[in-house]
């Protein structure tokens, strides 16, 4: 991207979910670079060396990477942002740039930990493939072999659901997501409530991001174990790759001395918001990690399951989940990326030209984006604390374009154009919409959730007593209904949301964490005054989706 563009007064970009890009030589002889930066460019810069300091061929292709970086650190507004290169088994850049830590000026290190968020199903994946080593799972057959009381909605899905299918995304399921999202559930008891979630298009008819499909994937996992998903993981790629700094949950990485803090844009100001807790759904995106465990991550994958000489995967089965398996969808359909297809835990696209193969990550306050291209052996990570940034897909494409020695595209001008929006415009309004655009991951959330505004109150048709109360759905639970000093107020899962009477029993509720303004109806005899009887909540905003109907208790 040319260095030339005048953004600088965009903010970044909150999106709520995974952004889908497509996504030994070494300085000193098997050196690494060790490095922070201010958010004004000011490098601080430490080499650690064996032999020898002098550069390397692709290390020369990233001498603009600094200034690139930096740059877009102030164009979005980012707070900071770690970026890595590997190439076989060499990393030939690691460092830091801007803040860990806004409020005490802590910089980014190599060291510093970040939630991954979507990134950790490249995990999930991979520990599966391990499984199907070990003979212990097939990739097609049915869940329900495994895991007896297995069910989902319908007898088809059920009986045929596969490993595979979960891992590729196409179950047949809408999103769901409020079904987990901060959910005081167990993970069991999420399996369990799949039987009574709809689906909105045929079984393997359509590709439709899933979570709950990647923690049902990682609860299997774990039960072929004999233990969790987490313990599996740990024992058979973490502790082997020597990644000794990645943990599980964001209670874990607070306990450590060098990580970083969530931020998200209000106002245009960079504000530290609540760690988001979501261990239930780790297999689809609880990891925690630093740069140096994930060049150890990219070196496995570029090296097709061996690591120091040892295979802790066979070249089959890494082969197995780097294949595509369905097309999927793309935000950024160009001649640059003409085609989007879907793995098992991984995005495979071409680039220019070029293979590669990706999963970018975002939950409350972070983002990332772990690349690499198969044939030239060359893996990228990048990580952010700002809530969803496109720094991490910015500048993993500006590092591809300059080692595969193209012209570096301009994509900060690409993904403004993308929306109509122009270069020197940043509103909230075309923002929302690329959010929405390229929303395909964990959802984000404000502490607070307001009603849009209207120009007058309505007076209720009903008592408040009609309205209040505790309703329940078999698959999401319970959703309470109760007035307070502000008028009526809906609870679920412990998310509480403001309603304003529209009319006719519905109720605006706003629920920031996807952007949604929904209208809750509620089943009311008109000729009786006796409480309603359900309330009906759009929670699924994809297309053919039902609304979730909650019945009182």
């Amino acid at each position: 991207m040319p260095e030339t563009v005048k953004t600088s007064g965009l903010r970044s970009i909150s999106v709520s979910g995974r952004m889908r890009i497509l996504s030994k030589t070494g300085i000193m002889n098997k050196g690494i670079i060790d490095a922070t930066g201010s958010q004004n460019g000011g490098m601080e810069m430490t080499i650690k060396t064996t032999t020898e300091t002098t550069a390397t061929p692709l290390q020369n292709k990233l001498e603009g990477l600094d200034n690139f970086v930096t740059n877009q650190l102030e164009q979005w507004k980012g707070v900071g942002t770690a970026v890595a290169v590997i190439h076989k088994d060499q990393v030939i850049w690691s460092k830091g740039y801007g803040y860990r830590d806004l409020e005490k000026k802590l910089k980014v290190t190599s060291d510093t930990l970040f939630a991954i968020g979507s990134s950790t199903k490249t995990f999930t994946a991979t520990a599966a493939a391990q499984l199907v080593d070990e003979g212990l799972l097939d990739w097609d057959q049915p869940v329900n072999s495994y895991l007896q009381d297995f069910q989902m909605f319908d007898p088809v899905t059920t009986d045929r659901l596969t490993m595979r299918d979960m891992l590729c995304h196409r179950s047949g399921l809408p999103r769901h997501e409020m079904v987990w999202y901060n959910s005081p559930r167990s993970r069991e008891e999420l399996v369990h409530s799949l039987r009574y979630l709809e689906p909105n298009h045929n079984f393997r008819s359509k590709w439709q991001y899933q979570n709950l499909m990647y923690m049902t994937a990682g609860y299997l996992i774990g039960h072929l174990k004999g233990t969790s998903w987490e313990q599996v993981v740990q024992d058979q790629l973490l502790t082997p790759l020597g990644m000794n700094s990645s943990l599980f949950t964001v209670q874990e990485m607070q306990e450590q001395a060098d990580y970083a803090l969530p931020y998200m844009d209000q106002e245009g100001q960079n504000v530290s918001i609540p760690f988001r807790v979501i261990d239930t759904i780790g297999p689809a995106g609880s990891i925690n990690s630093n740069l140096k465990d994930m060049t150890a991550w990219l070196q496995l994958q570029v090296q097709r399951g061996k690591w120091q000489d040892k295979a802790l995967v066979s070249t089959g089965q890494m082969a197995e989940i780097h294949r595509p398996q369905m097309i999927s969808d793309s935000p950024f359909h160009s001649k640059e990326l003409p085609i989007s297809t879907y793995g098992l835990g991984w995005m495979i696209e071409p680039y220019r030209g070029h293979a590669m193969i990706h999963h970018g990550g975002a939950i409350d306050g972070f983002a990332s984006q772990v690349a690499f291209l198969p044939d030239e052996q060359i893996g990228i990570v990048v990580l952010s604390n700002t809530n969803g940034s496109v720094i991490p897909y910015t500048v993993a494409f500006y590092i591809m374009d300059c080692v595969l020695g193209l012209e570096p595209k301009d994509w900060t001008s690409t993904l403004l154009k993308l929306m109509g929006q122009g270069e020197q415009e940043a509103e909230q309004p075309a923002q929302k919409q690329l959010e929405e655009t390229l929303a395909k991951g964990e959802p984000q959330v404000e502490e607070e959730t307001k009603p849009e505004k209207t120009s007058a109150v309505l007076p209720l048709d009903a008592p408040a007593s009609t309205y209040t109360g505790i309703y329940q759905h078999p698959g999401y639970g319970e959703l309470l209904v109760h007035e307070t000093d502000q008028g009526l107020q809906t609870r679920f899962n412990n998310i509480d949301m403001p309603m304003q009477y529209v009319g006719k029993h519905t109720f605006s509720v706003s629920l920031v964490l996807f952007g949604l303004h929904m209208d809750f109806t509620f089943e009311v005899n008109e000729d009786q005054p006796v409480p309603a009887a359900s309330v009906s909540a759009p929670l699924v905003p994809e297309a053919n989706a039902n609304p979730i109907v909650f019945t009182r208790i």
